[in-house]
């Protein structure tokens, strides 16, 4: 088993009987000592030392005293533990160093136990420290918008212009596009940075319950309310507050959002008390509110409340090209999380994967990936190893003109194979297909029988049409209400 990394300890102190004394103490404990006599080298020291973990740092010394080189030492990014020694302490020297950052005080004659405990102690808290760094790196690398498509590069434009300030924000765009991400990147610039960011998926909460989710309730306000609860605004006081799928929502709790966002008060369901907040909103939506407006379902007020910055976030298929960059993305990330083999895809796998349609967007596209990492034991991704539609996935191909005698027969050549390359995107889905191509599923049908397209088991096959199957190329005016020509 591989031994851990010893801590390094840095001992500042003039008298050199207390260095000897403490690094005979600190070496037998497995500790790997440095010694400086005076404040300057020790500065120094710090400087030149990577991976310091624990400073001792006497207060009188010859030269610069002790709580000035702490001074200085806390002044400086990502500064070790400091634990402060004395021969004169006092309590007003103790509680001064206290301020300026030190961990603990100790008074001489130095006690090994003493010592040890605050040492351990002090590198316990230095370890939860650089552990809730390394998280927060993570997870700003996890929610990094990832792309160098012009609109891309336009969109961090308008991120880093919009975030220092506290203006309302409303992200447009369709589902798995990264809406939250944008909404996170513009917490991450903001002066609320340090604040909580809040997320409420108004979709995924019931309409009986939104209220009591977003601001709180009291004990007894309903069934089953056994205890006072907060509601997100109130958690997310002083920081963001990100309302996903806003177009989802009530009515009636659309016009409690609108006063929080006009005087930034809330109400608990079930009290008389009104709260104040304070509360950056940034909401989502992958509908058209201008459209549920016109049908009542949206306040108008709200909507321009809430439109103040709008950003939108764009589908895939917009920015095709910077599918090889997201997957590559992908693929290192999880293979790194998950202690995998570093792997890559070939150029017909890559070449595959840019050319299908992403109705699912970038989630679409992360979760076939992580699959594939994890199903696919070579070091490099083929595209017989992609997902049967990803083999199968063409483009309409259309009729050559030379073949062609009319434009009945190209029509209907041409308007085959699309149906064809439909259901293969769609995994052969009779309804999501139809949907897609916005014709009703029973014109589809009968386009299937014309067409002598068989689907069992999730799979198509095309052959050929039956002679009853009857001449549904024609442009009557039953098929021209069928299929919208």
């Amino acid at each position: 088993m591989k031994n851990e990394r010893k801590a390094k300890i840095l001992v500042v102190d003039d008298e050199e009987n207390i260095r000897k004394s403490l690094k005979m103490i600190l070496e037998y404990e497995g500790y790997s000592l440095l010694e400086a006599s005076n404040g300057e080298d020790a500065l120094e020291i710090i400087q030149e030392t990577v991976g310091l973990d624990l400073i001792l740092l006497d207060i009188k010394m010859t030269g610069r005293d002790g709580l000035e080189i702490l001074a200085e030492i806390k002044g400086r990014p990502s500064s070790p533990e400091v634990i402060m020694i004395s021969g004169q302490g006092t309590i007003q020297t103790a509680v001064e160093a206290t301020k300026l950052g030190a961990f603990d005080f100790l008074e001489k004659p130095l006690h090994r136990e003493r010592v040890l405990l605050s040492i351990r102690n002090a590198l316990d808290r230095n370890k939860l420290r650089t552990e809730c760094l390394d998280l927060r790196k993570r997870s700003e690398k996890r929610y990094e918008i990832i792309g160098e498509h012009e609109l891309i590069r336009n969109l961090w434009k308008e991120i880093l212009k919009t975030a220092p300030t506290n203006a309302t924000i409303l992200i447009h765009g369709e589902s798995g596009t990264g809406k939250e991400l944008i909404a996170r990147a513009i917490h991450a610039r903001s002066l609320r940075a340090k604040e909580k960011f809040v997320q409420v998926n108004c979709a995924a909460i019931p309409e009986e319950l939104i209220e009591s989710e977003l601001f709180g309730h009291e004990k007894g306000a309903f069934t089953g309310a056994t205890e006072r609860k907060m509601g997100k605004f109130e958690q997310a006081d002083g920081g963001t507050i990100f309302l996903d799928e806003i177009g989802d929502m009530s009515l009636k709790t659309q016009s409690k959002v609108l006063r929080v966002l006009e005087e930034g008060e809330v109400q608990r369901v079930g009290s008389a008390k009104i709260g104040k907040v304070d509360v950056r909103v940034i909401a989502a939506t992958n509908k058209d509110l201008r459209a549920e407006m016109k049908e009542g379902r949206f306040r108008e007020d709200l909507f321009f409340r809430l439109n103040v910055v709008p950003l939108y976030s764009l589908a895939l298929r917009e920015r095709k090209e910077d599918i090889p960059l997201l997957i590559g993305y992908f693929t290192r990330t999880f293979c790194e999380e998950n202690n995998f083999k570093p792997k890559t895809f070939s150029g017909e796998a890559m070449a595959a994967l840019v050319g299908h349609f992403w109705k699912g967007n970038v989630r679409e596209l992360r979760n076939v990936v992580e699959r594939l990492i994890i199903l696919t034991e070579k070091d490099v991704i083929d595209k017989m190893d992609l997902p049967e539609q990803f083999r199968e996935e063409k483009e309409v191909d259309l009729p050559d003109e030379a073949g062609v005698r009319t434009l009945k027969e190209f029509r209907e050549i041409a308007e085959k194979e699309f149906i064809l390359a439909k259901l293969r995107s769609n995994g052969w889905n009779i309804s999501q297909t139809a949907r897609e191509i916005d014709t009703p599923r029973s014109n589809l049908y009968k386009k299937l029988e014309q067409y002598g397209i068989k689907i069992t088991a999730g799979v198509g096959e095309a052959v050929a049409p039956s002679p009853e199957s009857g001449d549904e190329g024609e442009e009557s005016p039953n098929s021209k209400g069928q299929d919208g020509r």
